[in-house]
């Protein structure tokens, strides 16, 4: 037996959703282990986690391969079954060799998602390919692919002329795969297939579909596919995979296939035609479409100068602070902006936000470190003046550690979809799409799952599940629990069933079972986006998202804005408009701060309905409190949260008149007078870095971060 390495050519990671049970890192290190100097990623019908596993390869010393396993339309059969029902695709095995085969595959995976009917799978026509196959290599006759299904159905001559039109596709790139993991479908098709690959001198290569890690997986992996359709584990109906489909080393690879040397051979070389891995992009952000032959820093500029000037006169303050402070500060923002490259970012938010205000559209006044920035304030993204405040710019943006800015922006939660429609006619709808989240088997719904794919009793699960701490904040692990609760420990060790629900959910704890899309979260691209990112289809959803997560689109190039939908926004307007009915019209950016009455009902307790303060240990706190100026609401508000919480009896006690505040020392004095020496506001722990060590604005946010 010849000897030396078997590249892994057809993996499916945990992103093969509820199917894959190996996570990238995972992946890697398998890899590594066995000595295999690269391996592939190939998911069905996504790119998921291409750049993901493409940084971890590398990292570890590993050649990454991009690839895919695609839905192809049953041609012969119109794509439907039976009585028209729909049926489900083949699949056709890609690899990318180059960027411009990367490019291709992304165009291909994003028209399988994107140009189906509703209700219709992931899938694209064979000819959808013709155009798109530069730098694929195509591998053909798992028994998933078309290829292998005509070959096991004994039909030679519709796989010779399935055969030869692929070869037509991929000249000098296409691959008859043969896999052996103990399946009659294997059995019946490999004869077939050897016929084919010696009659048109087309290339063997050999691939065994890994799915999990090991043997020691193939339970739990069996598990996982019950939990994908819904079947309990005894169905005799149900999809079973054999323990063979797991990552195999080398040796073993060439033990299989003793008698098909040239086919454990090819994976090398394959390995060795492919030369290319996705690369993390700096941010790339569209043209601002209002420029009117005006650099970006200059329409900047000029509406922020303005918008200054309309403020400043509408808030009655005098000509000397206005030229000592504002312009001063915006002065200084602006020339920050532009030398960090972020014009265009500000001009793009303001311009939206500015549509929707036009249009009736309410817009929150602002929130998060945003709220810092005199620009912001001056171009209507925000409504809150950061020098009143007391707010900082280094917050939002800071020099000394450059990262994309990030508004985060409240629209009327029924009127938000109206903002996002005129961005998409603004930029092209190509260009704008969502972005896409995994929805993970976490430790109390896994033993969810699980339980009921075995077939347990429903309130013998409950009750292992409610022995697991609920921490939506911060999901406790199924380990963490079972460290942590000994009546966890002993319902583990008393009960072999029970035994073994904990030992099938701790291995597939984490895994990804869904995809869903951020809740707010949009991407604006500067081209179709297809050329960045493969795209995705949310069946709720009427726009595309994205195939990699937040971390990773962002890596990729594509800059995040932020179009939270908001119910008080709407609940609010509601209520204008009824009160206006009435006869009596509000200005809500009008309304007085200082109103004796309001601050009487918050003091009572009485703010149902106010949005972050309606929660009852919130109501408690206000009538402990009795605020009496805005400033005690927003302390409030910020200290109400684990940690800061412990702050708020002393801030309680020295506001009203109980204890002295304790300033720390007298040059703090001035920044912590606002809050009775309690320290409140991250704005507080940068002012006093500054004061106490001479830092930098810049540097101070550093150290606030850490």
């Amino acid at each position: 037996m010849s000897s030396g390495p078997f590249i892994h050519l057809r993996v499916r990671s945990a992103y093969s959703l509820a199917e894959g049970a190996i996570k990238v890192e995972k992946l890697v290190g398998l890899a590594a282990k066995h000595e295999m100097p690269a391996v592939a990623i190939s998911d069905r019908n996504n790119l998921f986690g291409a750049l993901e596993f493409a940084q971890a390869a590398t990292k570890a010393g590993v050649q990454p391969i991009i690839g895919c396993d695609l839905g192809i339309r049953r041609e012969e059969e119109g794509g439907f079954g039976g009585a028209g029902r729909l049926q489900a695709p083949d699949f056709l095995l890609l690899l990318v060799q180059n960027e411009t085969g990367y490019r291709n595959l992304m165009h291909l995976v994003s028209t399988a998602w994107l140009s189906p009917s509703p209700g219709e799978p992931a899938q694209l026509s064979l000819a959808a390919l013709d155009g798109h196959t530069e730098g694929l290599i195509c591998l053909t006759g798992a028994p998933g692919s078309t290829l292998g299904r005509l070959a096991a159905e004994a039909q030679a001559d519709a796989a010779k002329a399935l055969a030869h039109k692929l070869a037509l596709l991929f000249p000098l790139r296409l691959y008859i795969e043969i896999q052996r993991h103990g399946m009659e479908i294997e059995r019946k098709s490999e004869a077939t297939l050897l016929d084919l690959a010696y009659a048109l001198d087309l290339p063997l290569v050999a691939t065994n579909d890994a799915q999990f890690a090991d043997r020691d997986m193939h339970e739990a992996h069996d598990i996982l596919l019950c939990i994908a359709e819904g079947v309990h584990v005894a169905d005799p109906n149900r999809k079973r995979l054999t323990a063979e489909h797991y990552f195999k080393s080398s040796t073993e690879m060439r033990a299989v296939f003793a008698d098909l040397p040239e086919a454990i051979d090819n994976t090398l070389v394959i390995a060795r035609r492919c030369a290319f891995m996705p690369e993390v992009r700096k941010p790339i952000l569209p043209t601002y479409t209002k420029l009117a032959g005006r650099t970006e820093a200059q329409a900047l500029h000029d509406l922020a100068t303005a918008g200054m000037d309309r403020l400043v006169k509408d808030s009655h303050i005098s000509a000397e602070i206005a030229e000592e402070k504002y312009r001063e500060r915006l002065a200084y923002e602006l020339a920050m902006i532009d030398r960090m490259g972020f014009s265009g970012y500000f001009l793009i938010v303001a311009d939206f936000i500015q549509w929707a205000k036009a249009h009736d559209i309410p817009v929150g006044p602002g929130r998060g470190s945003g709220a810092g920035s005199a620009v912001a304030w001056s171009l209507g993204i925000t409504d809150l003046d950061p020098l009143r405040w007391g707010l900082l710019f280094e917050r939002f943006l800071n020099p000394e550690r450059v990262s994309m800015p990030d508004f985060d922006i409240d629209f009327c939660q029924d009127k938000r979809d109206q903002v996002i429609r005129y961005v998409q006619k603004e930029y092209g709808s190509d260009r704008v799409a969502q972005i896409i989240t995994f929805g993970k088997l976490q430790a109390r719904a896994v033993l969810r799952d699980v339980g009921r794919v075995l077939g347990m009793p429903y309130g013998q699960v409950d009750r292992i599940c409610k022995l697991v701490p609920n921490n939506p904040a911060k999901p406790v692990t199924l380990a963490e629990a079972i460290k942590s609760e000994d009546l966890l420990q002993q319902q583990i060790e008393g009960d072999e069933q029970i035994k073994k629900l904990v030992d099938i959910a701790l291995r597939l704890e984490g895994l990804y079972r869904h995809a869903s899309t951020h809740a707010a979260g949009i991407v604006i691209g500067d081209r179709p986006l297809e050329e960045l990112v493969a795209l995705h289809r949310d069946p709720r959803s009427s726009m595309p998202a994205t195939q990699f997560n937040m971390k990773y689109v962002e890596l990729a190039g594509l800059v995040k804005f932020d179009f939270l939908g908001l119910k008080t926004l709407t609940v609010l307007e509601n209520a204008v408009q009824l009160i206006a009915q009435r006869g009596i019209k509000i200005d809500l950016r009008k309304i007085p701060l200082d109103d004796a009455k309001t601050f009487e009902m918050l003091t009572r307790g009485d703010a149902t309905g106010v949005f972050q303060l309606e929660g009852s240990g919130m109501r408690d706190t206000l009538r402990k409190l009795k605020p009496n100026r805005f400033e005690d609401v927003i302390a409030l508000v910020a200290l109400y949260r684990p940690g800061p919480m412990d702050d708020i009896p002393k801030y309680i006690a020295v506001k009203n008149g109980e204890e002295d505040p304790d300033y720390l020392h007298p040059s703090l004095k001035p920044i912590l007078e606002e809050t009775f020496g309690v320290m409140v506001y991250q704005e507080q722990v940068m002012q006093i870095a500054q004061v106490l060590s001479g830092y930098s604005l810049g540097g101070a946010d550093l150290l606030r971060r850490a």
